[in-house]
């Protein structure tokens, strides 16, 4: 089965009030905080939110272009954006403390 990658804003179109957004939730930054250590399968961060939940968390962060996610059948795999976050908004991740709490892990 191949993967198939659910639609994300191209780099040019990343807009940084809907990054900010997304940032602003405490779950999300979780998540990205485990993507940014390498990708991950969507159901297997063991977070204490119901299922729907982390999946609406995770549409948040895809749509607003800070992670792709691919899908294979019925298995979702998320990665950090980084090199395309990196070049739209560069320092972001940084100034946010994600890469940092990603070392700490």
């Amino acid at each position: 089965m191949t993967p198939q990658s659910l639609p994300q804003p191209a780099v040019e179109d990343l807009d940084l009030s809907d990054v900010l957004h997304a940032l602003s939730d405490h779950s999300r930054r979780t998540i990205l905080t485990v993507l940014a250590s390498g990708p991950c399968r969507c159901g297997s961060l063991g977070l204490p939110l119901a299922k729907s939940t982390v999946s609406h968390h995770f549409k948040v962060l895809r749509e607003c272009g800070l992670i792709h996610v691919e899908a294979r059948g019925n298995t979702r795999t998320a990665t950090l954006r980084r090199d395309d976050i990196e070049q739209r908004f560069p320092g972001l991740l940084a100034v946010t403390g994600i890469l940092d709490a990603a070392l700490q892990r």
